[in-house]
């Protein structure tokens, strides 16, 4: 194990572990300032105060990390799952929202001020797209068509706050969701489906970070003859 600890010393790897708890903490200055800032509250004194708040969030979920072993490896999945679960934990204990709250907070944020529900759903679409989340069954598509037919039975443009109409559009829903098998009891599976798919994607980047450096590294003249070391022995505590 000295190998690694000396190869990965000054390595991408300490760096990649920061990047997965940077994103965990990409909160917009906007969530910050939902209520209107008190009169004399100066800008400067806004940004100390996010500031020392995610430095909190930061440290307590590199708490979390530095009493977890994580087994670096994506195609384990008891790997994958500890690794989800020590993220989740970590996002807990910090305040932290998961993916799922961050995507529902960016369309509540992004659709609130849009009054007509086909500008919504093509809001939505947009998010989906900058998000780089797959429509993989066409469920866009099916919402749409539903849209339409609702639209063409009341005759006119389907408003948000058209309690029949909208309730109209849900009932197409239904339909589609009963047709694709998905059920609102589910939404809890769907959830974690989610987290193991990016706990599995955040284990193959530190995978590849650490590849990477150790590769760098080998070429150097003082490692020249040290053998190869398994990533899965790394422990990423040794470089918080």
């Amino acid at each position: 194990m000295a190998f690694s600890y000396r190869l990965l010393s000054r390595s991408k790897q300490l760096y990649g572990s920061q990047a997965i708890l940077n994103q965990q903490l990409a909160f917009p200055v906007r969530y910050y300032a939902k209520e209107a800032a008190p009169d004399g509250f100066k800008g400067d004194e806004m940004l100390k105060d996010i500031f020392r708040d995610l430095k909190k969030k930061f440290d307590t979920a590199i708490g979390v990390f530095r009493k977890e072993k994580i087994i670096i490896d994506p195609e384990d999945p008891a790997a994958v799952s500890h690794y989800m679960k020590v993220m989740k934990t970590a996002r807990e204990k910090a305040g932290l929202l998961s993916e799922s709250q961050r995507i529902q907070y960016t369309i509540e944020e992004e659709t609130k001020d849009i009054p007509d529900a086909r500008t919504y759903f093509l809001q939505l679409q947009e998010i989906r797209i900058k998000r780089d989340l797959p429509d993989e069954l066409g469920v866009e598509a099916m919402m749409m068509d539903a849209l339409d037919k609702v639209e063409k039975e009341i005759k006119k443009p389907l408003m948000r706050n058209d309690k029949k109409g909208m309730a109209l559009l849900m009932a197409e829903f239904d339909k589609i969701n009963t047709k694709l098998g998905v059920r609102r009891e589910d939404l809890p599976k769907y959830e974690e489906d989610l987290e193991l798919k990016i706990a599995k994607a955040q284990l193959e980047e530190l995978k590849k970070d650490a590849v990477e450096a150790m590769e760098t590294q080998r070429k150097r003249e003082e490692f020249k003859d040290e053998k190869p070391v398994d990533v899965r022995s790394l422990d990423i505590r040794n470089f918080l």
